[in-house]
Formats: structure tokens, sequence, C-alpha cells
């Protein structure tokens, strides 16, 4: 039986639409972040002598793995909590930042090989004020399955400074 030329049409646009997206930095990006499911223990460090301290991290997924969620932790309370997800070809982060503001970001430098990602900024939400302290670009580095690091640069004002975050995967237990 022949087949109609809509038909034909119809098939080749549904198999396309089910077939999975083609590999970019930034889907190679999330697929290293995804790896990271788990629990990390390590250290924070602020520059300009703002203090430090211990935390502990905490790597899941939701929407069905499309998303990766780190959320850290201080004293048993989760105290920040990071979302990146692709949006077309592009790796986003939406920090829900300790300082009541919502930064949102954009990978501009991806390196999926030595896993090294940089964010810069693209708007913020709950800004208190145009000088109020937010989150003005990360960068995160994986150079094993076992140790990261994530920086965060703060912004308030005029005034520039830094989060340094030293983790390791902690071992799993049972």
């Amino acid at each position: 039986m022949p087949t109609s030329p809509v038909l034909f049409l119809l098939l080749l646009t549904a198999a396309s639409a089910a077939a999975p997206p083609a590999s970019t930095p930034a889907a190679a990006a999330l697929e290293k972040l995804r790896g990271l499911q788990g629990r990390w223990s390590g250290t924070y460090e602020w520059s300009g002598g703002r203090g430090g301290g211990t935390l502990d991290v905490e790597y899941s997924l939701t929407g069905r793995g499309s998303a990766v969620i780190e959320t850290l932790i201080q004293g048993g309370e989760p105290t920040m909590t990071s979302v990146y997800h692709l949006d077309g070809a592009d790796l986003r982060m939406t920090h829900y930042c300790g300082a009541q503001n919502q930064p949102r970001l954009k990978a501009s430098r991806i390196d999926a090989g030595r896993g090294e990602i940089d964010f810069d900024f693209v708007d913020v939400t709950n800004l208190a004020s145009p000088d109020a302290g937010h989150v003005h670009g990360a960068q995160i580095r994986m150079p094993d399955p076992d140790h990261l690091t994530i920086v965060f640069l703060f912004l308030a004002g005029e005034k520039k400074s830094t989060e340094r975050i030293e983790l390791r995967r902690a071992p799993k237990t049972g």
C-alpha cells in the first residue's frame, strides 16, 4: 500500500521529535553535573577575611533527570540551593541565595573534558536595591569524580568578593 506524502512527513516529524537532542557542550556539562549525585562534605572560605567554615552539599535530580539540584547545608540546615538545567543549547543556573534573592546565570565557558564550567550573570529577582549583594558569577571545577570546587563571585555595589567551596564526595553508607 503506497504511503501518502503527508503521512510520510508526519511520521518523519514524529521520529525526529522523539530523537534525543544533538550533543552540545552544555548537554555534556549537564551530564557531568548529574554525576555529582549524592552527599559531599568540605569547607568554604570568603575572600576579604569574611570567614569560613564547614558545610555539606547534597546533589539530586528532578524533572526526570532534566535538572540537577545542589543544596548547601550548614549545621544540618539547607541554606542555599542552585538548580542547573538546559535551555536549548545553553546551560543555565538559578541560585536561591541566602541573601534572599535569585540570580540567574548562563554558562559562558564549558570544558566538559576538564570538568570546568564558568557562569556569567544574566539577571536577578528579589534584589532589595541595585547595590544589594548577590551572586554575579560562578565557577565549577570537577577535576575527578570525588573532588569538586565551587566559586561564587559576589557583588555588593562596587565591592566584589568570592566564596570558595572545596568538597570531597562523602563515603556511601549502608
